[in-house]
């Protein structure tokens, strides 16, 4: 079907060179039809996507977005995770493993 759509693309454009050089001597006339045809065959193309190299289109996955994960999620997490992973932020040195303040009264 998408082969059918550029050739009638090529067939239409040679039309419209024919077309458009009436009265003129045959070169002309072979010139515009081959330049139509050209030109019909790149919008028959492009509207059939036959150049895509049978590439799927792109589909975004977002089911993992929202849990911290996605560079997506550490982009926008950045300042609060300070560049870490989330969970995965070491420690501060001024603070205790199990709280206090490591003076006499602990």
């Amino acid at each position: 079907m998408r082969k059918l759509v550029v050739i009638g693309f090529v067939i239409a454009g040679a039309a419209i060179g024919l077309l458009s050089s009436l009265g003129e001597t045959w070169a002309l006339k072979v010139f515009m039809m081959g330049l139509g045809g050209l030109v019909g065959a790149i919008a028959g193309a492009a509207l059939s996507r036959i150049g895509q190299g049978g590439r799927p289109t792109p589909r975004w996955d977002d089911a993992l977005r929202g849990l911290g994960t996605s560079s997506e999620d550490l982009m926008d997490n950045y300042w609060r995770d300070e560049g870490h992973p989330q969970f995965m932020k070491p420690p501060s040195p001024d603070s205790k493993q199990f709280g206090g303040t490591g003076g006499m009264a602990d």
